[in-house]
C-alpha cells in the first residue's frame, strides 16, 4: 500500500481499499505493539495542536509517534492561538520547515483544512466539529476483531448526529455496511455528508437510513454505539440536551430488545447515567475500551501509510 495524498482530513478523501489496507496494517502493528517495521519516523518530530481537551488523543498520538521512532512536541492552544496571536496560513509555513508532522484537534473544520492547505508535510486530522476520522477507524479495528467475517453489519448510532456519528457514517457507506441513525428531530447528521454518504452507498451496496425509535432500530443491530448528547463546545446547551436526548439512553431496558450477542461503544469520554448506563458500559457487550486501545494503532498505521 503506497500513499497517494499526504493528509487524513476526513475519510471522504479515501477509498475503501486504503481503508482496508489501513485496518489491516493497524491488525499487524497491534500484534508487534513495540515494533515499528521499519522505524518510519526516526530522527522526525510530530507536532501536537489540540485547542479542546483529551485524554485518549493526545496520550494515543504522542505514543503512536514515540513507537514509530518519533519525537512528539505537544504544542497547547495558548502557546500557538491559531489565527488569532498569528494566521493559521503562518503558523502552518514555519511549522513545515522545524518538523515533519502536524496532528491537530481544532473547533473549526476549516482551520485543519487551513493547515493541511498550507504547508508540505502531513496533516492529520484529530477531531474537529465536522470529523473525527481516528476515532471511526479504530471502531472499525475493534467491531472487525469481535465480529470478523460479517461483511455487512448494522450499526445503530443512538444520539446526536456529531462528528463521531457523521465519521463511523462514512466509513460504513465506504464499507458498504448498514448505518441507522436515531436522534431527535433537528439533530440529524450534516444533510450534505449524507448526501455524500448515500451516494457512496449506491456504489458499496451500504444502506444509510434515520430513525427516530430506538427500539425498532435495534432488533437487528451489530452494534450499539452511543455518544455525549453536548459535545465540547456545545456545553451551553447540555441542559436542554438532556431532556430532549432523554429517551434515547443506552441501557439495559433497550438492550433487551437488542440480538443477545450485541455489541456496544462509545468514543468516551462517557457521562454515565446520561446517554449510557454503567451497567451497559461495563458490560460482556461493550467494547469502548478496546476501541481506545485501538486508537493507538490505527494512528501508527495512518502515520506509517502517510509516510510510505
Amino acid at each position: 500500500m503506497s500513499a497517494s495524498h499526504k493528509d487524513l482530513i476526513t475519510m471522504l478523501d479515501w477509498t475503501p481499499d486504503e481503508i482496508q489496507g489501513l485496518l489491516a496494517r493497524a491488525a499487524d502493528l497491534k500484534k508487534g505493539r513495540l515494533v515499528s517495521d521499519p522505524p518510519v519516523l526516526k530522527n522526525k518530530t510530530g507536532v501536537l495542536i489540540f485547542e479542546k481537551p483529551s485524554l485518549r488523543t493526545r496520550i494515543t498520538f504522542e505514543a503512536a509517534i514515540n513507537e514509530l521512532g518519533g519525537h512528539p512536541i505537544n504544542l497547547s492552544s495558548d502557546m500557538v492561538q491559531l489565527g488569532r496571536r498569528e494566521a493559521i496560513e503562518d503558523v502552518a509555513r514555519n511549522l513545515e520547515r522545524w518538523v515533519h508532522l502536524i496532528v491537530a484537534r481544532t473547533y473549526a473544520h476549516e482551520t485543519i483544512v487551513r493547515l493541511a492547505d498550507n504547508c508540505r508535510i502531513p496533516v492529520i486530522n484529530a477531531l474537529d466539529d465536522r470529523f473525527h476520522p481516528c476515532q471511526a477507524l479504530a471502531f472499525a479495528l475493534s467491531l472487525s476483531e469481535r465480529r470478523p467475517g460479517i461483511l455487512k453489519p448494522h450499526v445503530v448510532f443512538i444520539g446526536d448526529g456529531n462528528n463521531v456519528c457523521l465519521s463511523i457514517m462514512i466509513i460504513a457507506s465506504l464499507l458498504g455496511w448498514r448505518f441507522t441513525t436515531v436522534c431527535p428531530d433537528g439533530y440529524e447528521p450534516l444533510s450534505d455528508i449524507t448526501a455524500q454518504c448515500r451516494d457512496l452507498a449506491k456504489r458499496t451496496g451500504a444502506m444509510i437510513g434515520i430513525q427516530r425509535d430506538p427500539i425498532a432500530a435495534v432488533v437487528d443491530a451489530t452494534v450499539i454505539y452511543t455518544d455525549v448528547w453536548a459535545s465540547m463546545g456545545q456545553e451551553h446547551e447540555a441542559e436542554h440536551r438532556k431532556k430532549v436526548f432523554a429517551h434515547l439512553q443506552v441501557n439495559s431496558r433497550l438492550l433487551a430488545r437488542a440480538p443477545a450477542d450485541v455489541l456496544v461503544s462509545h468514543c468516551l469520554p462517557a457521562h454515565r447515567g446520561e446517554e449510557i448506563t454503567s451497567d451497559v458500559l461495563d458490560s460482556k457487550h461493550a467494547i469502548a475500551f478496546d476501541e481506545a486501545e485501538n486508537r493507538l494503532h490505527v494512528q501508527k498505521a495512518i502515520i506509517a501509510y502517510l509516510f510510505s
